[in-house]
């Protein structure tokens, strides 16, 4: 029997990757949500006994990501899994400028991706998996600027803003329940990524914020994805994982 299964977005690159790796574990099953596939991965899983799935999909149709993963779960046994984790780790970066030169399919693009798709798999999630009677956390993959406004990221600090909250909310909703599941929306550290790339190559008159960002990696600030993934996922281990339902992994 699968002991653990683990749900994860964005699995295909930078630390989603790195944390799809690092859940590679004998009997749990794994089920990625991506764009595209980690052909590696699945040889990783083979070898490991892991049953992994992944599947490709667009998370700016959160409806049809939501409605897929509901179907799935819904054809599960309660005797299938003895825990089960949903971790929302998929986000989209648009072109870094002030709001008034943003492209509006752009901004909306951040905020399907960033907060609609979380919204709706934890929605989900949390409602398919209540009668299993297993425990069960909900672990969203925030960012410092959720929590902290700059320039020219208006649909990234506005997404994981949003995300912050809702996961207060539901947390509260949670607490209600005789089995609710632990939520926490945790702040991963800075991290080299192709994100990362991006913000400190853009144009300074975009981007004031941009040197600042070319300055932590020289100074050699930024965490690898291999790192920062071993340290969330030690977070999510945590006994008192879902106590504080945000938080930032540097605080730990």
């Amino acid at each position: 029997m699968s002991r653990h299964l683990t749900i994860l977005t964005g699995a295909s690159r930078g630390m989603g990757l790195a944390m799809a790796q690092q859940l590679l574990q004998p009997t749990d099953t794994l089920l990625c949500i991506s764009r595209g596939e980690a052909p590696a991965l699945q040889d990783a899983a083979d070898a490991v006994g892991c049953t992994l799935l992944q599947w490709q999909q667009d998370l700016t149709d959160g409806a049809g990501a939501a409605a897929r993963l509901r179907e799935w779960l819904q054809r599960k046994s309660l005797d299938d899994f003895g825990s089960a984790t949903l971790i929302n780790n998929a986000g989209v970066l648009p072109r870094i400028a002030p709001l008034s030169e943003s492209d509006a399919g752009e901004l909306t693009k951040a905020l399907r991706v960033g907060l609609e798709a979380p919204m709706l798999l934890t929605s989900a999630f949390l409602g398919e998996t209540e009668h299993w009677l297993v425990p069960r956390k909900v672990l969203n993959i925030s960012s410092g600027l959720g929590r902290r406004a700059m320039a020219s990221q208006s649909a990234y600090c506005a997404a994981k803003a949003g995300m912050d909250h809702f996961t207060r909310c539901a947390a509260l909703d949670e607490a209600q329940k005789a089995h609710g599941a632990k939520i926490c929306s945790l702040a991963p550290g800075v991290i080299d990524t192709d994100m990362q790339v991006q913000l400190r190559s853009t144009d300074p008159a975009l981007f004031p914020d941009a040197e600042n960002f070319a300055q932590m990696k020289t100074a050699g600030s930024l965490t690898t994805p291999s790192e920062a993934a071993a340290r969330v996922l030690a977070y999510l281990k945590r006994e008192d994982f879902g106590l504080h339902p945000v938080a930032d992994v540097r605080d730990a």
